[in-house]
């Protein structure tokens, strides 16, 4: 479902089909978990292919990148104007850009010079589907802030992800809520979270999430709209019982969901302040508003 015999992807300053390309058995970050991505979205616009907030995403590929002691060639602006050749060359508009940077062979601990850059991309429905979500306070918890750089989208961070996720599944839910080491909650395994309460949003402060690039988006929405939207740390009894709820990323977009725990969310997803920003949201990629594509 990714690629097929002409997909062309970059990868360390040339362009390869996806069934040319190999890559050691040796990498550190196959065995370790030790490289840094991201998800990106480009929209079909009336004024063409358009990249999402690509700054945004680069800014914070180069930053995770950093954390992890990867030494990366290329700027947010390369990165840019390489994410649209990709597109060109494989003949996509609306389409999903996965950037990964990986490290080269080394089975010790430390970090290595050898960093690998590879940008590939397919078309990718929403993440989460299109209906409302049942969903679990998962048993697994988010990592502690102290044990890693939580703020930064590392590979090996997704095993917490996968864990959650395969949980509500065999349980009969469609995705998981995690808390922080604090027992706050904190966020989806792949998307932040957002409760709705009497007309007030409220999401749960940096510190312990990924700074979702939708996450930002949520905000710059609410103040076009006149939402308010509050930042604060909440527990799972706060969220139950509330009026609406939804999950925001990159690959979900705005995601509605029906309940928490078997605990239905009051309001109607129809009538809930989520379901305008979701009308907002897809608004705003589709039609290209305002000044948040890079315009190449």
């Amino acid at each position: 479902m990714y690629y097929n015999e002409n997909t062309q992807v970059f990868f360390d300053g040339k362009w390869l089909k996806a069934t040319e390309l190999m890559v050691s058995p040796y990498v550190q970050t196959m065995h370790y978990g030790s490289g840094v991505f991201e998800g990106i979205r480009a929209y079909a616009t009336p004024d063409g292919t358009r990249i999402f907030k690509s700054k945004e995403h680069y800014k914070r590929l180069l930053y995770s990148a950093e954390k992890m002691h990867l030494k990366v060639p290329y700027s947010e602006e390369e990165f840019t104007q390489l994410s649209y050749q990709l597109l060109e060359k494989n003949n996509l508009s609306n389409a999903y850009l996965r950037p990964l940077i990986f490290a080269g062979q080394n089975m010790s601990l430390t970090p290595t010079d050898e960093v690998h850059v590879m940008l590939c991309a397919w078309e990718w429905g929403k993440y989460l589907g299109t209906k409302l979500l049942d969903v679990m306070t998962s048993t697994y918890q988010r990592p502690n802030p102290k044990s890693c750089h939580v703020e930064a989208k590392v590979t090996g961070h997704y095993v917490n992800s996968i864990l959650a996720t395969t949980e509500a599944k065999q349980k009969g839910f469609d995705e998981a809520l995690l808390l922080d080491a604090n027992g706050n909650v904190a966020e989806g395994p792949g998307a932040n979270f957002f409760y709705e309460r009497n007309n007030v949003l409220y999401t749960s402060p940096l510190g312990n999430i990924l700074p979702g690039i939708t996450r930002a988006t949520m905000f710059e929405l609410c103040e076009e709209l006149g939402f308010q939207l509050v930042e604060k740390c909440f527990s799972v009894d706060e969220v139950k019982g509330a009026d609406s709820a939804f999950f925001t990323g990159t690959a979900a977009e705005v995601a509605g969901i029906a309940s928490l725990d078997k605990v239905p969310f009051n309001l109607k997803w129809e009538d809930s302040l989520g379901s305008i920003l979701q009308a907002k949201y897809t608004r705003r990629v589709a039609f290209n508003e305002f000044s948040n594509f890079s315009l190449l």
